[in-house]
């Protein structure tokens, strides 16, 4: 659920302004704006902690998360000693002592991308306890006053989803569809309700979290609707792997991001299945995701641009570590819990996501070399990169 923000503060001390140009649309891929902190950060104090949630749920966290977060940092005039990226390897009780030792160790502001809303609320305790601000990066926590939200606009997100498989089952000609859906791990994750929120709304006509089984729109029909619990990839090959069984008339899918399509196609190569002939659909465009797309199997994926989302975690640190309060140009939404969940409303920096299907492939993240193009072609063939545009 997500709302305009209202209003502005302050944006200026006797001994640091926030540059008036620092906008949400102002990051780049050659992070332009982070010099534009520099007298900023000079004008703060304190450690920036960063936490970052596992390295299984995504490759995104130990390939782009992490690198573009320590440039962003370094381009905006921080030293080694001045921030502090960890990562919780999936562990709660490892979140929450990373985050107690940076708060320990005198930091000001805290960047955590929390692994479930027990611990977000936690950290946020225990920083609000010390005067530390918190900025929820990428996964909400709905606590606290001092709390802030970087991401990507997450219905959106979904939406996109949602539109990306209704194109692609028309593309691909896919008749009479009888459609299994595998959502995130919304038992965790705040934001893989809202993903699906997203694209039941465009798929199904309903902005719900789970559809029920049976609904028919769009010629479409829902044979399963199931979480994969903790966006466990794992588990969510064995969902689906049961669910094609009991259910081989299953000719399209939804997923909620890269990893669980990948699951899904695992499954459906297994069953012999060929290209272009069940969608799947996915989001983070992943190495994994773009080589799915480009062969077939995938028919697009939602691409986040991680730089995007890791300046304006170190731009909003750094006003927030100035004593600042940041402007509504930065700031420029909200995000609230889901009806009946507990929380309350947060301020939000909200980036906007691009849907990348083969066409755009090129243009996007290759581009942006947010995919590594040799990597890439190495694994789906120099034929099928000329064929796509990139050379």
């Amino acid at each position: 659920m997500i709302t305009a923000a209202c209003g502005s503060s302050s944006t200026s001390t006797g001994t640091a302004t926030v540059p008036s140009s620092l906008t949400v649309d102002s990051f780049d891929v050659n992070f332009t704006a982070m010099g534009t902190l520099k007298d900023l950060h000079a004008a703060g104090s304190g450690l920036v902690g960063v936490i970052l949630p596992d390295t299984t749920s995504s490759v995104r966290y130990v390939n782009f998360d992490a690198p573009y977060l320590k440039k962003a940092f370094e381009a905006a005039g921080y030293s080694d000693s001045e921030f502090k990226i960890d990562n919780a390897q999936g562990n709660d009780a490892t979140e929450l002592a990373q985050a107690q030792a940076d708060i320990t160790n005198g930091a000001k502001v805290l960047v955590m991308d929390p692994l479930d809303s027990t611990v977000g609320t936690q950290i946020q305790a225990a920083a609000a306890a010390k005067g530390v601000k918190v900025i929820s990066y990428d996964r909400a926590t709905f606590t606290g006053t001092n709390t802030y939200y970087v991401s990507f606009n997450n219905v959106n997100v979904g939406k996109l989803i949602g539109q990306g498989f209704k194109d692609c089952v028309a593309a691909w000609n896919v008749q009479n569809a009888k459609v299994f859906t595998l959502n995130g791990g919304e038992d965790t994750d705040p934001n893989a309700i809202d993903f699906a929120k997203g694209y039941n709304s465009v798929v199904w006509g309903d902005e719900v979290p789970q559809e029920t089984v049976g609904k028919t729109a769009n010629g479409l029909t829902l044979v399963g609707d199931q979480v994969a619990p903790g966006w466990d990839n794992t588990k969510g090959q064995n969902i689906f792997q049961q669910q094609y069984t009991a259910h081989p008339e299953i000719n399209a899918t939804i997923e909620a991001n890269d990893g669980l399509a990948n699951a899904v196609i695992t499954v459906l190569k297994a069953n012999h299945v060929a290209a272009n002939k069940i969608p799947t659909v996915g989001q983070d465009a992943t190495l994994q995701g773009i080589e799915n797309v480009l062969q077939g199997y995938q028919c697009g994926s939602v691409y986040k641009a991680v730089y995007l989302e890791a300046q304006a975690a170190v731009a909003l640190a750094t006003i927030l570590r100035a004593g600042l309060t940041p402007p509504s140009a930065l700031v420029n939404g909200t995000t609230s819990p889901a009806s009946g969940k507990p929380g309350n409303t947060q301020p939000a920096l909200l980036l906007t996501p691009l849907w990348v299907d083969k066409s755009k492939v090129a243009s996007t993240v290759i581009k942006d070399n947010f995919v590594d193009k040799n990597a890439l072609c190495t694994a789906v063939g120099a034929s099928v990169c000329t064929a796509a545009g990139i050379a």
